[in-house]
């Protein structure tokens, strides 16, 4: 039986009027546009076509999602939301807290999410105690992905501290390479920040300054320290990184052009896309430094309050079309992150998905699981968008350590 059938069967289960379902369907907010994003969303898409609920496209290109919600606050304004958003952390619970998303306990209750989803995640899914999205995946922020040929030709083995990987990123630029393939946006910048913090301090430094907002760590030494490893990346990067899209530093290593990137395991649904495999052209490890912890972001679906009926069942149908055990593996083999779910088997997942799922639970088992500043699972956009221009600033230049370390206090004060 294919893994299609067995969605379509699972759908048939649910009892939703197809009379009624197929009369409407869900428009869908979301910026899932690489290549394998697009492959991933297209599972969900064909399964619910499977059902009879039409997908309309409502596609926003940029990896942080800053311009889909900006674009999402437009449609609201104007009274005409879309019926389902892709959404992070903190905003999830922004648009519940306005009262404009709907309640799905009831799918929740017959389904038994609460058994089988993180606590760690629903933190973001519920709000009130009230389930209001549906986890897709898990992603997880502090990764490095490199290239398998890259490493042999330099004699490169798997570095596991901080002066390891600046010397492999030494090797590879004094060979020609670009050793660290980057994207010059706010949201990558800060992808790779939360890591030197993590790398730097520890998980409670991370807690103290990423997510307890503590202004003694945020002007820390260690804060300083963090900021100059930035600086040390900095000069890793090719000269036209700036405006860069995460994929296309992706495809930097990839194509072997380049050594390293770090970024969050979206990554590998780039690689896997390209035909490539985990251990083989492509090898994943943490940054050095934060093994140990796991800095994550869940995409959940958040349905928003719609009048019509035969939108609410279609908006059901998603929701349970998302929660299913067969959606969550083949969703997430192809997009590179991990089921939202605790009791998905590894058995199906590449070397890079089954060290990622045993890794999640680990850390959430050991209190190592922590949000990603940088996607919205740390601290309020406000406060995570004023961070971004800080670290950006830096980046670009703009301050040095010390300096950057001070703004980053100023930042958050005023924007808390």
């Amino acid at each position: 039986m294919t893994l299609m059938r067995k969605l379509q069967m699972g759908a048939a289960a649910l009892a939703l009027s197809t009379s009624v379902a197929s009369a409407q369907g869900v428009e869908v907010l979301h910026w899932w546009t690489s290549g394998g994003e697009a492959a991933a969303l297209n599972v969900l898409k064909q399964d619910l076509e499977g059902q009879g609920v039409s997908w309309t496209d409502m596609p926003v290109a940029g990896g942080g999602g800053s311009d889909a919600m900006t674009v999402l606050r437009a449609r609201v304004t104007a009274g005409d939301p879309p019926t389902a958003v892709q959404m992070l952390g903190f905003a999830i619970q922004d648009w519940a807290a306005e009262g404009a998303l709907a309640n799905l306990d009831t799918l929740a209750d017959e389904q038994g999410w609460e058994a089988v989803v993180p606590e760690a995640l629903q933190r973001f899914a519920r709000y009130d105690g009230h389930w209001v999205a549906a986890p897709v995946n898990v992603h997880s922020t502090n990764w490095v992905w490199a290239n398998t040929a890259l490493m042999e030709e330099l004699g490169i083995s798997q570095p596991t501290t901080w002066d390891e990987f600046v010397a492999a990123m030494q090797a590879a630029q004094d060979a020609g390479y670009t050793a660290l393939a980057h994207g010059g946006q706010a949201w990558q910048d800060a992808t790779v920040f939360e890591s030197m913090v993590m790398g730097v301090g520890g998980p409670e430094f991370y807690q103290a300054s990423m997510v307890d907002l503590d202004p003694e760590a945020l002007g820390s030494d260690q804060m300083v320290e963090a900021f100059q490893r930035m600086e040390t990346l900095r000069g890793f990067v090719d000269d036209n990184f700036s405006g860069r899209d995460w994929n296309l530093a992706s495809a930097m290593v990839i194509n072997g052009e380049a050594l390293f990137q770090i970024m969050g395991d979206w990554a590998k649904g780039e690689f896997v896309n390209a035909g490539q495999t985990a251990g083989q052209e492509f090898q994943c490890f943490r940054v050095p430094g934060t093994e140990g912890t796991v800095t994550f972001n869940s995409d959940e679906f958040a349905m928003f309050n719609v009048s019509d009926p035969a939108a609410q069942e279609a908006q059901l149908a998603m929701a349970s079309a998302v929660m299913s055990p067969e959606f969550q593996i083949a969703f997430n083999l192809v997009k590179g992150s991990v089921p939202a779910r605790t009791d998905i088997p590894s058995d199906q997942f590449d070397a890079c998905g089954q060290m990622g799922m045993a890794q999640l639970a680990a850390a959430s088992a050991g209190g190592t699981l922590f949000g990603s500043m940088a996607h919205g699972h740390a601290n309020p956009p406000s406060v995570q968008n004023a961070m971004y221009d800080v670290i950006t600033a830096h980046f670009n230049g703009e301050y040095d350590a010390e300096t950057a370390a001070a703004e980053l206090v100023t930042a958050v004060e005023i924007a808390q």
